[in-house]
């Protein structure tokens, strides 16, 4: 990983238009320093770890305390599990395979194959937690340089527009302007130069591809007539041939609009994923109900358990946007493993209490006596934590991937069929959620009074990022596109960000129900100044909006005060 320089620039540089880019790269490489540092300088294996802390929670009565030098030794957790060879595991899918095709005829071998599977899967969930949680440091690092390295080469392209104000002629020559600077602060970067030599050396990249562009205008103001010629011609052969295909294009465009939304894969083979993944949740699910004889050692056990569930269409949805495309049940067994790590985050932590118990001793003249006995007491602390698999596409995907994804949710993939709602979670099981009673001076409204009577429809309906209508549930603008076009308007679906662009900014001070709120930095977005979520104000500081699930929401809590970007009315 290179590392991105920090950009210098003197008082007399620094224009007010300018110094707004400059900060942003300086908070870009503060966030980049802050992640290096995250980064485990010794990767020795630590044998031992014990957190002595100021205060302890009282439970029971009793105070929880922490040492550091214990009676006897930490009861090891055997969460960890050994990893299969790639050898072994292309045995294994094809041993499964040949598995699968004597089991329809014999109950006994069908029960033992699903229990094997089951126990396969949490093998590779424990090994795939533990490489996963070993290099996410370095994730986040990568991550933050790559957006340091954005910041830097926009703030280096903007101080070059405000020193060369005559070079930024066109849009087509301060693209070519910006790109070679990108592509000389990439070298420059890689070659390990300072700060000092890169700004130096991308100024140059600039003005020589602004000569560039310039020469390139004058050569066809030159030859205007003949290019003009040539470009006409080209439109002649260009409209004749759309004339001749006009049908054939309609009849392939048609064509390509179901395949786009249509899933291009095996039943089988999404059946197949459905099933292993479900293997996994099994697995999952039976190692949480006999934790106490799994992991034995500890005297107390606790739980704190997320439900164990998931949508299989977004699975599905998900594995297909993912590989782009279609797929087989082997190729993504490892996609499976890395969705299922991130879905569920299993922890354990140890408390060690110091108890007392009462011991009848005898003194030297044979009386018996009673002593208060220190010793530990272990407590076993499981959590479960379900962070939802719908949320996951915009945190593993392009942007490309995400429409695409968000295409599969909204049609189900063309195959409704699939997955039988009476047998699956399906986005028409209501969650519980927050309920407010409106106002009713607010509803006399007409306007609002429809939106919110549409909206309320969905109150408890789960969060499905790219969801876009009842059958498939919502993600937060989908739910506001959908409550807007069934109460007057014809927007069709729009993004947050798009959704605050066809509004006119509103203070909050005149904030009405009706009004949309939007919010930002609510997920690592690839534009850190558009709106991320949006919802729809209800009045008294209240919203109601997609969450998860689709509920209200009080907008005086510090997360929504910490996000809040502005309120937007609709035209």
């Amino acid at each position: 990983m290179k590392r991105q320089p920090r950009l210098q620039f003197t008082d007399a540089e620094l224009s007010p238009k300018l110094k707004r880019h400059v900060r942003r790269a300086e908070r870009a490489a503060d966030k980049a320093e802050r992640a290096r540092e995250k980064i485990p300088k010794d990767r020795k294996k630590l044998k031992r770890r014990m957190i002595e802390q100021q205060s302890a929670k009282v439970r029971k009565g009793k105070k929880h305390l922490y040492f550091e030098d214990m009676d006897r030794p930490k009861p090891p957790s055997k969460l960890s599990h050994a990893v299969q060879s790639a050898p072994l595991n292309a045995a294994s899918v094809q041993a499964h395979r040949k598995i699968w095709e004597a089991e329809q005829d014999n109950t006994g071998l069908e029960s033992a194959h699903r229990l094997e599977e089951a126990a396969e899967g949490g093998v590779r969930l424990a090994a795939y937690s533990y490489r996963a949680q070993k290099l996410r440091p370095y994730r986040e690092a990568a991550r933050a340089e790559r957006q340091l390295e954005k910041a830097n080469v926009n703030a280096l392209y903007q101080k070059h527009l405000h020193d060369n104000p005559q070079l930024a002629s066109n849009p087509l020559s301060r693209w070519q302007q910006k790109r070679a600077i990108q592509k000389q602060y990439a070298a420059s970067v890689k070659s390990g130069q300072t700060a000092a030599a890169t700004m130096e050396n991308t100024a140059r990249a600039a003005k020589k591809a602004a000569e560039k562009s310039k020469d390139t205008a004058n050569f066809i103001i030159r030859h205007k007539k003949g290019i003009g010629i040539i470009l006409g011609l080209l439109a002649c052969v260009s409209l004749l041939l759309n004339c001749m295909a006009s049908c054939s294009v309609l009849l392939e465009g048609g064509l390509s609009a179901l395949g786009g939304s249509t899933y291009p894969c095996r039943d089988e083979d999404m059946l197949g994923a459905e099933a292993a993944y479900a293997g996994m949740e099994a697995a999952l699910q039976n190692e949480l109900d006999n934790y106490a004889s799994l992991h034995p050692g500890y005297d107390e056990y606790n739980f704190d358990l997320d439900e164990i569930s998931h949508d299989p269409y977004v699975l599905v949805s998900i594995l297909t946007a993912y590989h782009r495309g279609e797929w087989t049940l082997a190729e993504v067994q490892g996609t499976l493993e890395m969705l299922f790590d991130q879905q569920y985050i299993l922890t354990e932590e140890v408390v060690v209490e110091v108890r007392y118990r009462t011991e009848t001793r005898t003194d030297s003249e044979g009386n018996d006596y009673d002593v208060e006995v220190p010793y530990n007491y272990y407590i076993c602390n499981v959590t479960l934590e379900n962070f939802d698999l719908s949320h996951l596409p915009v945190y593993i995907m392009g942007e490309d991937q995400v429409s695409m994804y968000a295409t599969y949710m909204a049609t189900l993939g063309n195959r409704p069929d699939l997955f039988p709602s009476s047998q699956y979670p399906n986005a028409s099981q209501r969650e519980d959620y927050l309920d407010y009673d409106v106002p009713p001076e607010a509803l006399e409204d007409e306007t609002f009074a429809a939106m919110l009577a549409e909206a309320e429809k969905y109150l408890g309906y789960p969060y499905v990022w790219g969801g876009s209508s009842p059958a498939t549930s919502f993600d937060c603008s989908g739910f506001v596109s959908w409550v807007i076009n069934h109460s007057g308007w014809d927007v069709g679906r729009l993004g947050a960000k798009a959704l605050c662009n066809l509004c006119t900014p509103v203070s909050p001070a005149n904030a009405r129900p009706g009004d949309l709120v939007f919010f930002i930095n609510t997920y690592d977005a690839p534009d850190p100044n558009a709106p991320t979520h949006c919802g729809i104000y209800v009045g008294n500081n209240m919203m109601i909006h997609c969450g998860n699930p689709i509920s209200y929401a009080n907008l005086n809590s510090s997360y929504w005060q910490n996000h809040f970007y502005c309120y937007g009315r609709l035209p």
